[in-house]
């Protein structure tokens, strides 16, 4: 990845876009853009794609942000930089960055992707905050595989215990970057992301980071479910405990490569923790349980998350389509249970129904084991 040489009197510089503009990208760009005026390697411009929306009293989504310097929509009442510019021209936006941040809801990304065919920098490096998978044929696609194999660029990937309103108002945060092989382009990542509020390191294990990033989404669903039906902290911890050991049990199944050290970082045991405490997959679980499973998790969605998207209920779904391909629904009773409960064919009660669906393999090990 070589810096953009506007100028062959000045050292080069990187320039950065953020693909993404809901309240995480929103963050995002609030935390870059304060580092890229402190760091002589980047331009000071930070440009945000905005998928343009109409606000309630007609004005562009993009005008009101490039006016008033806020996301009025999906981050209120938060400065994001005044070197934050927003555009709603997706290929101009990226057109001339080498450091491409992707924070969307993943459901988006194929199509995004397919647009920016051949209309980035050979050079570019990638980034992808994006907590989901893609389910193909051949198997289950990891977001920021997909960002490679389509864009033809080196992608590593950002999670973490990041509840998205706590980071915006400065509360300490950690998060982790996870690379294949080039330490020095997850350096150049870390050093974009830290502020003395959020802290990141850096992890070689992209499969590992990306996938605690996505699976514990589908955990939370579950911790919502038992919140919902106030069934108390000791189950709740009891279903986080078995929500881990499934996690690096699929994980470890999915890719050998895995490091048993990710799942005690930031973006593993800390993430799964914030996101079962707070967050909207819990929030939205939890409604879904007090109404006995009778409201749908589209409705719930609509009226409780202002425009942003769930991405538990179809990460769930996703690993379930995974899970029953291998043969391997057996082997993960609560992945199971979840996405049963969320399409109805099981109340939400039986999210702590164990006794008849236990885990059959022997990796998975008994009740009080974390292989």
């Amino acid at each position: 990845m070589a810096p953009v040489n506007d100028n062959d009197e000045h050292p080069p510089k990187f320039k950065v876009t953020i693909v993404g503009s809901g309240n995480w990208g929103s963050v995002a760009s609030k935390l870059i853009a304060s580092n890229t005026l402190k760091l002589s390697s980047f331009h000071d411009e930070v440009k945000m794609w905005v998928f343009e929306e109409m606000l309630p009293g007609g004005e562009k989504l993009t005008d009101s942000i490039n006016l008033t310097n806020e996301n009025v929509k999906y981050l209120p009442g938060i400065k994001l930089g005044h070197n934050v510019v927003a555009d709603p021209d997706l290929e101009n936006a990226v057109s001339d960055a080498n450091m491409l941040v992707f924070v969307t809801p993943h459901q988006f990304m194929e199509g995004i992707c397919k647009r920016l065919v051949g209309k980035i920098r050979s050079d570019a490096q990638a980034i992808s905050l994006i907590k989901g998978m893609e389910v193909k044929k051949e198997g289950p696609c990891m977001i920021s595989t997909l960002i490679s194999q389509q864009l033809g660029v080196n992608c590593c990937v950002l999670m973490g215990a990041n509840i998205a309103n706590e980071i915006a108002v400065e509360k300490f945060s950690e998060a982790t970057v996870g690379y294949r092989g080039n330490r020095d382009i997850a350096e150049k990542w870390v050093q974009l992301f830290s502020t003395p509020y959020f802290a990141v390191s850096a992890c070689q294990d992209v499969e590992g980071v990306e996938l605690c990033g996505t699976l514990k989404n589908v955990v939370a669903i579950a911790a919502g479910f038992v919140d919902g039906l106030d069934m108390g902290n000791n189950t709740k911890a009891a279903i986080m405990r078995i929500g881990l050991r499934e996690m690096k049990g699929l994980s470890k199944l999915l890719f050998s490569s895995v490091k048993d050290s990710t799942f005690f970082e930031s973006c593993g045991v800390a993430d799964l923790i914030t996101t079962c405490l707070g967050g909207r997959n819990r929030r939205c679980a939890e409604a879904f349980a007090k109404n006995g499973g009778k409201r749908s998790f589209d409705d719930l969605e609509a009226d409780m998350l202002q425009g942003q998207k769930l991405q538990g209920v179809s990460t769930a779904k996703e690993v379930y389509e995974v899970l029953k391909h291998k043969g391997w629904l057996e082997m993960f009773p609560l992945f199971t249970t979840v996405h049963e409960i969320c399409v109805g064919r099981l109340p939400p009660t039986a999210i702590v129904d164990y006794n008849e669906h236990a885990p059959k393999h022997p990796m998975m090990g008994g009740p009080t084991s974390f292989p």
